[in-house]
């Protein structure tokens, strides 16, 4: 599999998927509604067992959650951050890739990761989740920037193959009515969690919290899919803990990290590095001079697996 490196401030001038003004880029920026809604958005997917068999018998999940969880993680931040160009370029190898993917459940039902109906669940699954962890551990969110956000999405949605995707929070709920009476509980479900808990997914010194962090990837996902689960609530936050994980979303929300992919997209856009963070920062560090740290440079081999 071929290795480019991903550099988000090039080329100048070229603009991205969604456009830097939009919930998306507000979304998709902070680390800790990555990780919860990225909790919450595989346990939606494991609960469909076409999905799930393709995703543990096809995927690193079970051997390398870690680098499976930073591809999944790359993906994300070249779909929304990327220049388009480099956005296209490599989901049409993600594509590529999920036409191979054949295969059959255990109860012998066969399935394709090019399905446009898992595919459309997994872009449902995925937005839901970081939109949820974003509304739950951030701020508040309106029904009418939920619909704004999902209809952000559409377009990279189809470019994956998820033509029918939400657009609006209306068709998601209808989405999620449609396919709740597919989904299913599973021993893998608690595996996965099991991988996770075990996996050196946080650096020091935040390893002491990762159980809560998974614990708020649960805490977000439907009721009613966690009863289909099985996810009680000793996979749930304590009063405390949920008050924690929100303390540190919305700290996550004030600090920008030069290196990352959202500051150095706003580089690439020519739009001040404290562009996503103005109305959190105070003045002094929203007028300070514009110091970029070297271009972030990640290596890509497969996202979406």
């Amino acid at each position: 599999m071929s290795e480019r490196a991903i550099d988000f401030s090039t080329p100048a001038g070229e603009a991205a998927l969604v456009p830097p003004d939009s919930l998306s880029w507000q979304v998709f920026k902070n680390p800790v509604v990555l990780f919860a809604g990225g909790v919450s958005a595989v346990l939606l997917e494991l609960a469909e067992p076409r999905v799930r068999t393709g995703v543990w018998d096809h995927t690193t999940f079970r051997t390398d959650p870690l680098a499976r969880m930073e591809r999944t993680g790359l993906a994300a931040m070249v779909t929304v951050y990327g220049a388009r160009s480099v956005a296209e370029t490599m989901i049409a190898g993600i594509r590529a890739m999920h036409a191979r993917v054949r295969g059959t459940t255990p109860r012998g039902e066969p399935y394709g990761a090019d399905d446009p109906e898992l595919l459309d669940w997994v872009q449902a699954t995925a937005s839901f989740g970081f939109l949820e962890a974003y509304a739950s551990y951030v701020r508040p969110v309106s029904d009418a920037e939920r619909d704004r956000f999902y209809a952000e999405g559409v377009d990279a949605g189809r470019l994956y193959g998820a033509v029918g995707a939400p657009a609006s929070l209306a068709a998601l709920r209808a989405q999620f009515d449609r396919m709740r009476p597919k989904l299913e509980r599973s021993a893998i479900v608690f595996e996965f969690l099991d991988v996770l808990h075990r996996a050196r997914i946080l650096p020091w010194p935040l390893g002491g919290l990762q159980s809560i962090f998974i614990r708020s990837g649960v805490e977000i996902t439907p009721a009613w899919a966690r009863d289909i689960l099985g996810l009680d609530a000793r996979h749930r936050l304590a009063a405390w803990e949920r008050r924690l994980v929100a303390g540190l979303g919305a700290l996550a929300d004030r600090i920008p990290v030069p290196a990352s992919p959202p500051v150095q997209a706003c580089k690439r856009l020519g739009l001040p590095w404290t562009y996503l963070y103005q109305r959190n920062l105070p003045p002094s560090v929203v007028s300070a001079p514009r110091r970029l740290g070297p271009s972030t440079r990640v290596t890509i081999r497969s996202s979406r697996e």
